[in-house]
């Protein structure tokens, strides 16, 4: 039975894989791999889709996101360490935001992608 997802040839390219290798080494795959991890979880997902629109407290993204109040502070808890979420205290409410644009450019591009399929 043939497999297409490999090579029928076993050869390897050195120059490319020492390329590759060079690479990953300007990189730290465990710190990407652990915040890629932000993304996997349906309920912070949806935590995250509805900071893309617009600052919320917890009780709002509880709502949005059809969990309990402390459903979300425990999974906010998690984004904040992960430097996704930012909060802002205002009296007795906190409020979370996206801790910058680039997670929204990450979700974007996602978005664009699974279009495109």
């Amino acid at each position: 039975m043939k497999d297409d997802e490999t090579c029928e040839v076993l050869v390897v390219d050195k120059a490319k894989v020492n390329h590759a290798r060079e690479e990953l080494e300007k990189v730290d795959i465990e710190k990407m791999a652990e915040f890629y991890k932000a993304f996997s979880d349906t309920t912070r997902l949806q935590i995250i889709m509805a900071l893309t629109v617009e600052e919320l407290c917890v009780c709002d993204l509880a709502t949005v996101a059809g969990v309990s109040i402390s459903a979300v502070s425990h999974q906010l808890r998690y984004l904040r360490n992960l430097s996704v979420v930012h909060k802002r205290k205002t009296g007795r409410k906190v409020y979370y935001s996206l801790r910058d644009e680039h997670i929204s450019t990450i979700l974007n591009t996602v978005k664009e992608h699974l279009d495109e399929t």
